[in-house]
């Protein structure tokens, strides 16, 4: 194993799915299919699930967000404006600017986002 870890190869669909904290999100699952822990030293993948009524909670954090739209339907609040997605759609959301997402089909609204990893504080 190099210091980046060892290259990842799967399936998304067999990863597992965890649910998204109710204060956080309404009917919405991620999957964590790449981490700092696979030794990517600089980027974390996601697959997001979101149900049909479901939301992501208005938030915003210093990091940005790249999105690819896999299917349904969803609209993407981004600071003032929404936007309408579908399946092939690619999102990037600035950081520090708040934005949310719902499911405004009758199927399941799944996509990519693809996040740094976390800042963290150097030592003294």
């Amino acid at each position: 194993m190099n210091r980046y870890g060892e290259p990842k190869v799967g399936l998304y669909t067999l990863v597992e799915k965890q649910r998204v904290p109710e204060e956080l999100a309404e009917k919405t699952w991620i999957r964590w299919l790449i981490r700092k822990e696979d030794g990517a030293p600089l980027f974390a993948m996601r697959v997001f699930t979101v149900e049909p009524g479901g939301h992501i909670k208005p938030h915003k954090h210093p990091w940005e967000h790249e999105i690819f739209i896999l299917k349904g339907v969803g609209e993407i609040r981004i600071g003032d404006r929404v936007y309408r997605v579908t399946r092939g759609f690619y999102v990037y959301i600035p950081p520090n600017i708040e934005h949310e997402y719902w499911n405004r089909g009758s199927e399941d609204l799944e996509f990519i986002c693809v996040i740094p990893h976390k800042p963290t504080a150097e030592p003294e």
